[in-house]
């Protein structure tokens, strides 16, 4: 995600990106949020005890309230995203080819829009996932904008403009409400 900075235009913004804690099962020297080898998503529950205490220890590190940042991530870091990031005030939250693993608890009586991005070709994350994430996650009254591309498992220049437009959107809101 880390390269995709430049290509969001948004010289406002400060971007950072947290590392997976263990290492990729198959790709060498690759980070992975949790295992994909066993159904069980070994590492996941401390995966996210790491990730949401680093994100609340956000404010104090850079001195910009959550209500005014953006959660964002690419496929195990999607489903993060959406697993972790309804569950914290953020002004808003992207998954490109993420998931859901579980039914999340909102954070408070309005909880964070949310964009979701899916390729109608991905065979690394199905795309009836996104169908369920988004599901799951308006029914609980998150603001979900989707959107699907005619792409695989991998972020298209056209996913970038969409997540650029929703980051401005978002953060325009989130300025509103200060």
């Amino acid at each position: 995600m880390a390269s995709l900075a430049p290509l969001l235009d948004l010289p406002d913004c400060q971007f950072i990106c947290p590392d997976a804690p263990f290492p990729h099962y198959s790709v060498p020297g690759g980070k992975a949020w949790y295992s994909l080898e066993t159904e069980d998503y070994q590492g996941l529950e401390e995966s996210r005890e790491i990730l949401t205490d680093w994100l609340k220890s956000l404010e104090t590190t850079t001195g910009i309230p959550l209500q005014r940042t953006i959660l964002s991530g690419f496929s195990q870091g999607g489903a993060m995203t959406l697993d972790v990031g309804v569950t914290l005030p953020f002004a808003g939250l992207v998954s490109l080819s993420g998931y859901l693993h579980s039914e999340p608890e909102p954070a408070g009586s309005e909880p964070p829009p949310a964009l979701i991005a899916h390729g109608r070709q991905d065979t690394v994350v199905p795309l009836r996932a996104a169908h369920q994430a988004r599901d799951v996650l308006t029914a609980l009254g998150v603001p979900v904008q989707y959107r699907e591309f005619n792409t695989g498992h991998q972020i298209i220049p056209a996913e970038i403009s969409l997540m650029r437009s929703f980051v401005v959107g978002a953060m325009s809101k989130a300025g509103e409400k200060a």
